[in-house]
């Protein structure tokens, strides 16, 4: 049986291999990182002071040509008591084994597989409902695609759901039914056929020029590359089937919280506006999608935001975490 082991990010992290079988590129496995909230001092001890979420677990997942590697998001969870889980899914970071294809899937549905031995892992069982604990998804751009439909077929299992950027629409939203066909037809003849590269790296050098030495983040370029991975017939197909069914409703019953850029800006070139506007997705088409998630949806735009809210420049990061923490502090105290 696998163990915890220690994760590159460091004393606060490690990380559990999770085997998931073989597909036709060979064994296939997830990678599931923790952190747990640090022990209280004596005094909070001796007072019977209850930090607010320490019934709380939260599973993130990372987006496209991504992988989780944000302490300070952990942070934000583990301070308030709570237990932090980041899934690299299947062929991501530091799931990605020699011979796979990055990225590549043929249907969101089988991602099931990766979330349900990351819940079981938890100690929540496959489906996340065998806990006391209530749970928290969060996930980035095709994470909070993916955890979305996800949470739409599990009723009842999912007490919050958290999305960054989620990518739930096309970026031309207009032509995706009839790209569809298109993409269906080339997923069936030809699902590993490349597609070619539009990504110049803009948004990479954006994430850069906004830095902030006195928050620092380390990212692995092997991991989480400049210009995107490959986009594959089939892995697109997929996306467009997701988009396709969160345009048709979906019935997430647990209260959602959707944190965007006010505006989105195009990547054709490189200008200093790409650095205070989500150069991503059209977030106004994520707006509206996002109210087709379920009944209780609430969607925080965030003034010079990034396409990852949570590395934007200083101002809007921060603006980014006191919007969720007001969030999450409104949804705990109900709940």
């Amino acid at each position: 049986m696998a163990e915890w082991r220690p994760d590159v990010l460091g004393d606060e992290f490690e990380q559990l291999a999770l085997e998931l079988g073989e597909d036709d590129e060979g064994p296939v496995s997830a990678t599931l990182v923790r952190s747990l909230p640090p022990e209280q001092s004596w005094w909070d001890q001796v007072r019977g002071h209850r930090r607010p979420l320490e019934d709380v677990d939260v599973l993130y997942i990372h987006g496209w040509s991504d992988y989780f590697f944000q302490k300070r998001l952990a942070r934000f969870w583990t301070t308030r008591g709570a237990r932090f889980f980041a899934l690299d899914l299947r062929k991501y970071g530091r799931s990605l084994r020699d011979g796979q294809t990055p990225g590549y899937i043929a249907d969101l549905a089988t991602y099931d597989e990766d979330i349900e031995a990351a819940l079981a892992a938890m100690g929540r069982g496959a489906d996340g409902a065998a806990s006391s604990r209530r749970l928290v998804l969060f996930g980035h751009s095709t994470g909070g695609l993916v955890l979305s439909l996800w949470a739409s077929r599990h009723p009842a299992t999912v007490d919050a759901v958290i999305l960054n950027s989620p990518w739930l629409e096309f970026q031309v939203a207009s032509v995706r039914p009839l790209i569809a066909t298109v993409a269906e037809l080339q997923a069936r003849w030809a699902p590993r056929e490349v597609a070619p590269q539009v990504d110049l790296g803009f948004y990479t050098r954006a994430q850069q020029e906004v830095a902030d030495p006195d928050d620092p983040v380390e990212v692995n370029p092997l991991w989480r590359p400049a210009q995107s991975m490959a986009i594959h017939a089939g892995w697109f197909h997929a996306i467009l089937t997701g988009h396709a069914a969160v345009a048709a409703g979906l019935t997430i019953d647990a209260p959602v919280c959707v944190l965007l850029s006010t505006r989105s800006a195009r990547p054709t070139r490189w200008s200093d506006d790409l650095t205070r506007a989500d150069s991503v997705l059209v977030v106004d088409d994520i707006a509206r999608a996002a109210l087709k998630l379920g009944p209780s949806v609430t969607v925080e735009r965030i003034e010079g935001a990034l396409h990852d809210v949570f590395l934007s420049r200083h101002e809007a990061r921060e603006e980014a975490y006191a919007r969720l923490g007001r969030w999450v502090g409104g949804w705990s105290s109900d709940h």
